[in-house]
């Protein structure tokens, strides 16, 4: 009897390696700015005045906060 060796697949998950975070604050409302500014406070989870939300601190959310930078204050956890 001939053995066959099959591969099993093996995943490997990438780990974040920063496990930082950043606080997010809305201070001042987005009524009178653009659409798409608004949804950018939508996106990163901002509802209601002085609402705050902990999100992780990567290249796409930075980019997100420094559309509506006017908006927002920020804090590394």
């Amino acid at each position: 009897m001939a053995e066959t060796k099959s591969k099993s697949a093996t995943t490997t998950t990438k780990v974040a390696k920063n496990n930082k975070k950043i606080r997010v604050t809305l201070v001042k409302s987005a009524i009178g700015f653009s659409k798409d500014q608004k949804r950018t406070v939508v996106a990163l989870g901002l509802n209601k005045l002085n609402s705050s939300n902990e999100l992780p601190d990567n290249s796409a959310v930075r980019g997100m906060i420094f559309k509506i930078k006017h908006l927002v204050r920020v804090e590394e956890i």
